[in-house]
């Protein structure tokens, strides 16, 4: 079995020619990526529900727009929390969520840089303090071992760097075309890419 490259934490942007309509024009965060398959949220899909309506404890601590995201096609009943926590993993302020020396932290998962996963089931007051934003996701989009790879392999995703305002881009409808805008090669050209080809 061939090695597998982490790339949790990066995102995978839809190629245009990305036919499944789960994924057209997504802009998937990877939480989890290794032999075992994959994980990743929707970050662009917001619904027309509020956080306030399933997840009251939250809903204060929500950005704009403060509903609900669907985070992709697999278990549309569970719920996930993606949160941006300011400052370095050994700040003062990361240092306060931890229960001590060399154990993980209380409520929360660093995914990678300030993004991280926040378990829904703790005390919200518990990371109030320390959460810069946070978004609720319905649903997950997940790849068994190897599947992502050949997704790649047939090019219907672009992998980028994120960055951690694309987690809580307060206008995630344009977020496609942004980061694509934002890339220093080939691929920003692409977010010029009509929406319907055949009206070009």
């Amino acid at each position: 079995m061939t090695e597998v490259s982490s790339l949790t934490g990066r995102l995978l942007v839809a190629a245009p020619a990305l036919a499944d309509p789960n994924f057209d024009r997504a802009v998937v965060l990877l939480l989890d990526h290794d032999e075992e398959g994959s994980l990743g949220v929707v970050l662009n899909r917001p619904t027309p529900v509020g956080v306030g309506d399933i997840l009251a404890s939250w809903a204060g601590l929500t950005g704009e727009p403060d509903v609900v995201f669907q985070g992709g096609p697999v278990s549309l009943d569970s719920a996930l929390g993606v949160a941006v926590i300011p400052g370095d993993e050994g700040s003062a302020q990361g240092s306060r969520l931890r229960a001590g020396h060399g154990e993980a932290p209380i409520g929360w998962r660093r995914v990678h840089g300030a993004i991280c996963l926040v378990d829904l089931d703790a005390p919200p007051e518990l990371l109030a303090a320390a959460l810069g934003s946070l978004r609720i996701f319905a649903g997950y989009a997940g790849w068994g071992p190897g599947q992502l790879e050949a997704e790649l392999a047939d090019g219907a995703w672009y992998v980028v760097e994120s960055e951690p305002g694309d987690v809580s881009s307060p206008r995630p409808e344009n977020l496609w075309r942004a980061v694509l805008r934002r890339q220093r090669s080939e691929l920003a050209m692409i977010a010029t890419y009509p929406d319907d080809p055949s009206l070009n």
